[in-house]
């Protein structure tokens, strides 16, 4: 079988008003995840990149959180002993790389946006809209229709770079180069 690649466009710009302006609590979570539909389980279940519970404790995905100040190995430790692990983070010298399998209803849907230059914002809808107002889920109870992970950008990314990469309609990458030391981003060009 030959595997595929698919460049995702990351929107640097994105204009939405109000998404993700409610919150995911615990309580909700718990009753929410108890329903027994498949999806669900695949999308918001254990080691998913956009479940609550990657971390270890509860976390509203929708909520920045700083990914990339920790060590993956740490944070994931209590997924990775059980083989639940399916997100994977590191940096280098270049830039940071997060990798994830995507779960859901195998139909890849998924969105990347820059907000501000801040936070990279991961999303997409896991149940088909009944209307054509398409973001409008993402400003009420979000995760009755989609998903969303947000991480904040380390102060050395460049984010007007990052690239997002989907393999096999399953698997994630995210891209973040590092600014180059030397060189003006504003007039893009070598500072001696």
């Amino acid at each position: 079988m030959a595997s595929s690649n698919k460049k995702i466009e990351v929107i640097l710009d994105d204009q939405t008003p109000n998404k993700w302006c409610v919150s995911l609590g615990e309580e909700t979570y718990k009753r929410f995840i108890s329903i027994t539909n498949p999806i669900v389980h695949k999308v918001f279940g254990d080691g998913s990149l956009f479940s609550p519970m990657l971390f270890g404790k509860f976390f509203d995905p929708s909520d920045a959180f700083p990914l990339w100040e920790f060590e993956s190995d740490v944070l994931l430790s209590h997924l990775r002993s059980s083989n639940k692990s399916i997100v994977d983070w590191h940096h280098t010298d270049e830039g940071y790389i997060l990798k994830a399998e995507i779960l859901g209803n195998g139909k890849n849907n998924i969105q990347v946006h820059v907000d501000k230059g801040k936070v990279v914002e991961i999303s997409g809808a896991w149940k088909q809209q009944r209307d054509s107002k398409a973001n409008d889920w993402k400003c009420g109870h979000w995760w009755e229709n989609g998903y969303v992970r947000r991480l904040e950008m380390p102060e050395d990314a460049d984010w007007k770079n990052i690239q997002a990469i989907i393999y096999n309609d399953i698997f994630l990458e995210i891209q973040i180069p590092k600014i180059q030391k030397g060189f003006d981003h504003v007039q893009g060009k070598g500072v001696a």
